[in-house]
């Protein structure tokens, strides 16, 4: 480990002492941030950009004062590598570590705290050294539940990203396992990758990526072709795949801002047909992010006129409906719900909704919510036929319910009633041997007082 002993006094000697001992690491070999290696990592893969760091650090200045140390502090840091998160020198230099590895850093202010340098702990324009240990990495998780995973091989240029409906010009490569399935050029519409046999995690990891971008997403089978497999790539069901993706070129979209309300409402016609073209094949997810565009541009939109307006509501219902249906069928009942709420909330009376409601309920065991809901259907159309199905399931659910509650309650009943008789006698046992005890401690010291009397 680094020690006060081992740090020179001064930046010309420190930058002396660590060129001969150490590596540039810096791209234009400016000597702004230097690496010695104190203990080398694990061979093999390298943090990419991107990818989610765990590090231990002590950092120094060039006299050897500390001034700060995670191991103190008993916590790694953890942040993601080549995004700016943290001080420059950093991004660079564990780009270089393997997993494992101690080194030591000596940083220029142009790569560290600058001419500002930091009050009360780092001088204007100093240099400082920093150990730094890489303890793991991982690659960034783009998705709440982990199915898509990104590591960035090339970072790409500007700040802008596709969206939903760009037109994207890729590279792409697709293996499960060792084998690549695929490989070719191909655009398509962020949303519709679909359409070029091109899975979900891919298409929804675009809005993410950069012009010149190149990554690699490993994609759980929820992301990849799910179930099914895909036959015509040989690759079986539930299979994890991982795709390297370049992305050359992309035209956005315009954006809800961009557009007036008559292009807003013939882009939703478009795109509602689109979306119940994905839903008749089954591919619901696809189905969803086209539903959810339409609301993205008209839940804010108010309109000129009352048939304006009626068309604006139409497509907010309709979408909102259709995405019920879409998270019913995906078994994500309680989006299903939400979006059955936004339809009440416009229309308390709406048949579809609040029976696709009581089905979202009767899924998740709420019998007595999808009962009301059923029932509500009922006053609105009585001749529903299926609600007064699903009135029946419900009735006979609540009665099951209840049935099991009761011998539920009475086992409970009878295991305590069985407990405490058994303390019960328990403590009879004990009560009795207590007295015996005593009686017979009473019966010797009667003898012994009788012996002790004058006969």
């Amino acid at each position: 480990m680094t020690t006060d002993q081992d740090l020179p006094m001064d930046h010309q000697s420190a930058t002396a002492l660590f060129a001969a001992k150490g590596i540039d690491v810096t791209t234009n070999k400016d000597q702004g941030v230097i690496k010695v290696i104190k203990r080398a990592g694990v061979d093999g893969d390298r943090p990419m950009i991107g990818d989610r760091v765990t590090v231990h650090y002590t950092g120094k200045l060039v006299t050897g004062k500390k001034f700060d140390c995670s191991r103190e502090r008993k916590e790694p840091f953890c942040f993601n590598v080549g995004k700016g998160q943290v001080l420059r020198a950093w991004d660079i230099a564990v780009l270089s570590m393997q997993r494992g590895e101690v080194c030591t850093l000596l940083c220029k202010p142009e790569y560290a705290y600058g001419a500002a340098g930091n009050p009360d702990k780092i001088p204007p324009s100093s240099s400082v050294v920093f150990e730094m240990e890489l303890i793991k990495f991982e690659g960034e998780v783009l998705t709440g539940d982990g199915g898509i995973v990104r590591r960035i091989k090339v970072k790409g240029e500007g700040y802008t990203n596709p969206n939903d409906g760009s037109i994207v010009n890729v590279h792409l490569e697709g293996r499960c396992g060792d084998r690549l399935f695929d490989c070719r050029d191909v655009s398509f519409i962020v949303g519709q990758a679909e359409d070029k046999s091109i899975p979900l995690g891919v298409d929804r990891a675009m809005d993410k990526m950069q012009k010149g971008e190149c990554c690699l997403l490993y994609l759980k089978p929820k992301y990849g072709f799910g179930s099914e497999g895909k036959p015509e790539y040989k690759i079986g069901p539930d299979k994890e795949i991982v795709y390297e993706i370049t992305l050359k070129d992309f035209q956005r979209a315009k954006d809800s801002w961009e557009m007036d309300l008559k292009e807003k409402l013939d882009l939703s016609a478009e795109v509602k047909s689109k979306g119940n073209q994905y839903f008749k094949a089954g591919r619901y997810y696809q189905a969803v992010i086209q539903y959810q565009r339409i609301i993205s541009w008209l839940e804010i939109e108010y309109g000129t006129g009352d048939m304006q307006r009626k068309k604006i509501q139409d497509y907010i219902l309709t979408s909102h409906l259709n995405l019920a249906l879409c998270f019913l069928r995906l078994k994500e009942f309680t989006q299903a719900v939400d979006n059955c709420n936004k339809v009440i909330e416009i229309d308390e009376n709406n048949e579809k909704a609040l029976y696709r409601r009581g089905e979202a309920w009767l899924c998740r065991n709420e019998f007595s919510l999808a009962l009301a809901d059923f029932q509500q259907v009922l006053q609105v159309n009585s001749a529903n036929r299926a609600a007064r199905a699903q009135i029946s399931i419900c009735q006979s659910k609540i009665k099951e319910h209840h049935e099991k509650d009761k011998k539920t309650y009475a086992n409970m009943f009878q295991k305590f009633a069985e407990r405490d008789a058994k303390t019960g006698k328990t403590k009879r046992r004990w009560d009795d041997s207590a007295r015996t005890s005593f009686n017979g401690e009473v019966s010797i010291k009667q003898r012994r007082r009788s012996q002790d009397c004058p006969s």
